[in-house]
């Protein structure tokens, strides 16, 4: 076995475990798998997966590195991906919503995208995420291997493992979503994601590294 084979076993393995990992990807997936159906899930999590592809190739252009060496760069994205947090997680818990089918076609259509961008936007806006794979990824590129290509690889194996991690917690809330989407359910929802997304935000905020 290759150096490189060995190191995308590693990679995957390690990736599989952080994936499972409950945080605010699974809590923004579930919610919307249990509340809006699973087309909608679906294209959260996708756009979570597009946002690991992001970060990816950012790390594999360098760009990463200048992210991390640069206190200015790290806090202002911060600040900004906390602020987006914190305004998502007001909208869930001011809105009072009996149900999602209200506006038709058109209205279904922009909240489906609105959930993508919502998706993407949490891992893109976090700095966390990319001065994590700065330090992560980096690990799994063996000597004399093409870094840019293996490192581009080895987001793309973390993105296809959290989807099909979202693709499994979408078929698990199907047997009972029809109870999820009762009105008082729905709120409950609501606000209870609001919350998760209002303690990752100040976790954000807060953060010193």
């Amino acid at each position: 076995m290759s150096p490189l084979e060995q190191s995308l076993i590693a990679f995957t393995l390690a990736a599989a475990l952080l994936t499972v990992t409950p945080g605010l990807d699974t809590a923004l997936v579930l919610r919307t798998a249990a509340a809006e159906g699973g087309r909608r899930a679906l294209l959260a999590g996708l756009g979570i997966c597009l946002g690991c592809l992001v970060w990816g190739l950012v790390v594999a252009l360098g760009l990463g590195v200048l992210l991390q060496a640069s206190e200015l760069a790290y806090t202002l994205l911060k600040w900004v991906g906390a602020a987006y947090l914190f305004w998502l997680g007001v909208q869930l818990i001011a809105t009072k919503r009996d149900d999602f089918g209200a506006g038709g076609r058109q209205a279904g259509a922009a909240t489906s995208l609105a959930w993508f961008r919502r998706g993407l936007l949490t891992n893109v806006l976090n700095p966390k995420v990319g001065a994590f794979y700065v330090s992560f990824l980096p690990q799994f590129v063996p000597a004399g291997a093409n870094v840019p290509l293996t490192t581009l690889g080895l987001a793309s194996i973390h993105a296809l493992l959290g989807l099909l991690w979202f693709l499994l917690l979408i078929a698990a809330t199907q047997p009972i979503a029809a109870a999820l989407r009762k009105p008082r359910v729905i709120r409950t929802l609501d606000r209870l994601t609001g919350g998760i997304f209002l303690l990752f935000g100040a976790r954000l905020a807060l953060s010193r590294d």
